[in-house]
């Protein structure tokens, strides 16, 4: 599943967005994994996806992305999260191993511990036109997230499980945080990676769309101005899914499953919810990036706020474990309740405690950790 920016000149009008999620279909899973290449040597970063992506063979699962030394990991939709995590894990074992053959390995988090601030991008037209258009901002986009596609359909659910979804980006944002090292040194960040996202404009948690038309109408308006609709979650006009994409890259397979677990079920028991009458709600964007602060600041060692009382502050760890205990009758449903209870152990120790436990505050050992934990 390809996941394109959103078109620049063909912005699709209302109608041809709601045909895209009126088409009945199951929850299918669909994941996209962004990771980083480094030279076996030094681990620093590699910059010479082309030349991998050669040695691949014009393998459909492997594409370039913006930065040099960024390969991505396109799957096709699955039907449960364990089968898409089977394809993740075959998808890893078959790069890596070609990696090698150009004394490259690959490993996956939020960021690159130590690498230099900015970096080479790829060449070609798409990518010459974001160089051109931000300058040196595109050159530190050396950031690598895992995308969840998760196909919601009916046009008007789809909307209003987007609208609520929202609300619960800092949540999956802090379980999944896994960016505490950047150029070199402890940046005292769950995950930085969204600090240099949002030198782009269009970054962090989205507006809420009023209706499909309102959606066309600002696609096309960014379209008009050269711009890409880059959220932390957005209606995916071609696939006709709703696209998650705050999650840092996961370490290893196994993380990726659990994140990709909570953003299915999470997904599902909106859409449920909606199913059965009841009006989701819609917050403010403000408030939520208040806990999305918090969420890139402290992980799941902070707290969030209520967005529907007085603001008052809860634990991370109790919402997270509050709506992992929600999502459990839903992931059973769905077939990824093994992969909700993994969740638990993120809630715990997510990416970002682990890798700073396991490198003792040293950005070239977490590089070290990445790759170990890669390749097992």
């Amino acid at each position: 599943m390809r996941s394109p920016d959103i078109p620049l000149a063909d912005a699709p009008n209302a109608d041809a967005l709601r045909a895209a999620f009126a088409a009945p279909a199951p929850p299918t899973i669909g994941l996209e994994e962004e990771l980083m290449l480094l030279d076996a040597r030094t681990l620093d970063l590699a910059p010479r996806a082309p030349e991998l992506v050669e040695r691949l063979g014009g393998d459909p699962r492997f594409k370039l992305e913006l930065p040099a030394a960024q390969l991505e990991i396109v799957l096709p939709p699955a039907a449960s999260v364990p089968e898409a995590a089977a394809a993740l894990r075959t998808a890893r074992a078959d790069l890596a191993a070609a990696a090698a053959e150009l004394g490259l390995r690959p490993a996956a988090a939020g960021l690159h511990p130590f690498a230099a601030a900015e970096g080479p991008l790829n060449p070609g037209t798409h990518y010459d036109t974001t160089a051109r258009e931000y300058g040196r901002v595109a050159s530190r986009q050396l950031v690598f997230a895992l995308q969840v596609h998760v196909a919601i359909r009916g046009a008007d659910r789809a909307l209003a499980v987007h609208n609520a979804l929202r609300s619960h980006l800092p949540e999956l944002a802090a379980l999944a945080a896994n960016a505490p090292f950047h150029d070199g040194r402890d940046t005292g960040m769950a995950t930085m990676r969204p600090l240099i996202s949002q030198q782009l404009p269009r970054q962090g948690v989205p507006p809420a769309l009023a209706s499909w038309e309102a959606y066309a109408d600002a696609l096309a308006f960014v379209a008009g101005g050269g711009g890409r609709w880059w959220w932390e979650l957005r209606p995916h006009p071609e696939h006709g899914t709703l696209e998650l994409r705050v999650p840092d890259a996961q370490a290893t397979v196994a993380e990726a499953a659990a994140v990709a677990a909570v953003a299915q079920a999470l997904a599902v028991w909106l859409a449920e919810r909606h199913d059965a009458g009841e009006t989701l709600p819609v917050h403010e964007t403000w408030r939520i990036e208040e806990n999305r602060w918090s969420a890139c600041r402290w992980g799941v060692e902070g707290d969030l706020r209520d967005l529907d009382g007085d603001g008052a502050r809860v634990p991370t760890r109790d919402r997270l474990r509050a709506l992992l205990d929600d999502l459990a009758p839903v992931a059973d449903r769905l077939g990824c309740a093994r992969e909700l209870e993994d969740a638990r152990a993120l809630v715990e120790r997510n990416g970002a405690l682990r890798l700073r436990e396991a490198a003792a505050g040293d950005p070239h050992a977490a590089a070290r950790v990445l790759v170990e934990r890669y390749a097992a």
